[in-house]
């Protein structure tokens, strides 16, 4: 295990699996749990694939498709739109400093 690394326990379709976590990397894994439970959940409603390991399948090549389309153009490039908002942000932060020195 790396350094700084724990293991933690998440919990897909109800059942729990341990897995190591760095230390700053916990919200971003729970937020992949949430999505990828999501993902297997929508499929077992559905009723059309049976047994945790084909749901899971199904759901890993569901998200992969979705990370394909984004990367060839099909979909958002969420980089680039982080890459945006943070100049975005940037260019308030400024805009808001040259007011506050107004007052």
């Amino acid at each position: 295990m790396a350094d700084g690394a724990k293991t933690i326990d998440v919990e897909l379709l109800g059942r729990t699996y341990r897995v190591a976590c760095n230390d700053g990397e916990r919200e971003a894994l729970m937020q992949a749990v949430a999505y990828l439970d999501g993902k297997m959940n929508e499929i077992r409603v559905a009723g059309k694939v049976t047994g945790g390991e084909r749901i899971a399948v199904m759901a890993a090549l569901n998200i992969a498709h979705e990370l394909l389309s984004t990367k060839l153009g099909g979909g958002y490039d969420i980089g680039q739109i982080k890459r945006r908002i943070a100049t975005l942000d940037g260019k308030l932060d400024a805009a808001l400093a040259q007011q506050e020195k107004l007052f």
